[in-house]
């Protein structure tokens, strides 16, 4: 569908780095069904994957990067910010790292709902850049219990969802 061609249909920017946290965000693809989704990664490998199993869905990258490159985080950042100006969606979903970072910062600014969903593969502590984005995010969660606010304390931290083992 294209853009603006159904007011109504919410637009989703579901975007993650490559790895662990791709594959983790392809897995909650359920939960925007029905909506324009948007997937922007660091890979763009995974263009074909997204063609096969939603051709309608459109499919950005942004460069990579990491803690200790400064220039090429500033590159990812404004790709990211160009992005979310661009298409100014409805929501924002991420299970991390430095895009989703981004986007949840700079799609809180722009109004849209934000979500992080720590990954799962950090079970001991939240990932550096869950703690970072996580208190700025409409909702943020995590995927084990023990590092879940107290229900209740009214503290901004993660609440848990996930699955019993």
């Amino acid at each position: 569908m294209e853009h603006g061609s159904d007011p109504r249909q919410k637009t989703v920017v579901a975007i993650a780095s490559q790895g662990g946290h791709w594959v983790q965000l392809r897995r909650m693809r359920a939960a925007w069904a029905g909506c324009r989704v948007i997937y922007v990664t660091t890979q763009p490998g995974y263009r074909e994957e997204v063609r096969q199993s939603e051709p309608e869905a459109e499919f950005l990258t942004v460069p990579d990067a990491n803690l200790w490159q400064k220039f090429r985080l500033i590159r990812q950042a404004v790709s990211v910010a160009w992005i979310l100006l661009k298409h100014r969606p409805d929501a924002v979903i991420t299970t991390g790292a430095a895009p989703g970072y981004f986007a949840v910062r700079i799609g809180a600014i722009l109004g849209a709902r934000t979500v992080w969903v720590d990954s799962i593969a950090n079970g001991e502590t939240l990932s550096l850049s869950g703690a970072r984005a996580g208190p700025h995010a409409s909702l943020w969660l995590t995927q084990w219990p023990h590092l879940a606010a107290p229900e209740g304390a009214g503290s901004k931290g993660p609440r848990y969802h996930g699955a019993s083992i």
